[in-house]
């Protein structure tokens, strides 16, 4: 709770250090630097570029030719846009008006977001856990154990990522179907050669739905996870586990202003080895993130507390906290982490799933 109650401070005290730094520009100043990243970065002319009170519109059939997500992240890091429209043909861009005439003229609009349609869409419609552990990304961090029999220093290493293999609609209702894989390992680094100590394997097909600011993902998935030969030499007397699964789960999360983002869900085990795995457990949280300097910056300070809570572990609960920046726009469309990370509650590291750990370190985290 202490952790929690300062992770949320240092949080509101940066989201107000940037507010004061945040300094909206005008609309010419807008449209002139809108044009130029069009041309620079996706070489286009588009004439029907238009900005009223910091809202960008263009014509759908400008940006044809190119990843429209990519164009929507571009323009909407340029400083003081409040967000970016595109529009099918025939639609007018939004203008100054008075709040009767901009609501009727807004309910006319038929507006396209940002999301794509199609095979291999860009972007996922279930945005990644920060705080989760076990959330398949390329990753890297230092962990020092508290008080632990076992080790004192390791290093979590993390490949996999997430992405939709098919994305449409139905009504207002966006949906897809993606592929998640990872692999998660732990090496010694206090050790003569680094040893290898865990590596989990994780694989599975998400299904993900999405309504303007609410998400929700359900997933089949399978893990097993293995102990490091170079462990076993110098341990021998570990008793290795085959410790495997599969696995559904499904989670709900909502965007508040894309500032809150609070998510819960729940999952079961099938076919798990050991067999007496007991099946059920929960998952909750909170993600934060600063809306200052989205516009002015590529980078925004983030936090966020992952808990999980396991029928095998008497519910007792696994706590994740992670607090850093991130940076926008890294290889084009990727985001870069770059965290603080303290857990507490039983090792999410498969072999060592009935050790209570408690670690702290720093690391980074890379999503497409």
């Amino acid at each position: 709770m202490i952790l929690t109650t300062s992770l949320v401070s240092m949080l509101i005290l940066l989201l107000a250090v940037s507010h004061a730094a945040a300094v909206p520009g005008d609309d010419s100043f807008i449209a002139g630097y809108a044009a130029a990243v069009l041309e620079r970065e996706f070489s286009l002319t588009v004439p029907s570029l238009r900005v009223e009170n910091g809202v960008v519109s263009l014509a759908a059939s400008d940006i044809a030719t190119v990843d429209r997500a990519r164009v929507v992240a571009e323009l909407e890091k340029i400083r003081g846009v409040a967000r970016v429209v595109v529009l099918e043909p025939g639609a007018v861009p939004p203008l100054t008006q008075s709040i009767t005439t901009t609501t009727t003229l807004a309910e006319s609009l038929r507006v396209l977001t940002e999301w794509q349609t199609g095979i291999f869409p860009g972007g996922l419609l279930f945005a990644p856990l920060i705080a989760d552990p076990r959330w398949p990304r390329f990753g890297a961090s230092w962990q020092h154990y508290i008080g632990d029999k076992n080790f004192s220093d390791l290093a979590a290493v993390s490949f996999g990522e997430s992405f939709a293999f098919y994305r449409d609609r139905i009504g207002s209702v966006w949906w897809e179907v993606g592929l998640q894989a990872g692999v998660f390992s732990l090496f010694d680094i206090d050790s003569s050669s680094f040893d290898l100590v865990n590596a989990d394997y994780m694989v599975g097909i998400p299904i993900s739905l999405r309504y303007e600011d609410f998400s929700t993902q359900f997933r089949v998935f399978h893990q097993s996870s293995h102990l490091g030969d170079e462990f076993l030499l110098r341990k021998p007397q570990t008793n290795r586990i085959n410790y495997t699964y599969g696995a559904i789960d499904l989670r709900f999360s909502y965007d508040f202003a894309d500032v809150v983002r609070p998510y819960a869900g729940g999952g079961y085990l099938f076919g798990q080895t050991p067999s007496n795995l007991d099946r059920f457990w929960v998952q909750y949280g909170v993600e934060l993130t600063s809306p200052w300097p989205t516009r002015a910056s590529r980078w925004r300070p983030i936090a966020a507390v992952n808990v999980k809570q396991q029928e095998e572990n008497h519910w007792s609960a696994d706590v994740s906290a992670r607090a850093g920046i991130e940076i926008d726009g890294v290889l084009l469309t990727r985001k870069l982490q770059i965290l603080f990370e303290y857990f507490n509650g039983y090792s999410p590291d498969g072999q060592f799933y009935k050790d209570k750990v408690q670690y702290f370190g720093i690391g980074t985290q890379f999503h497409f």
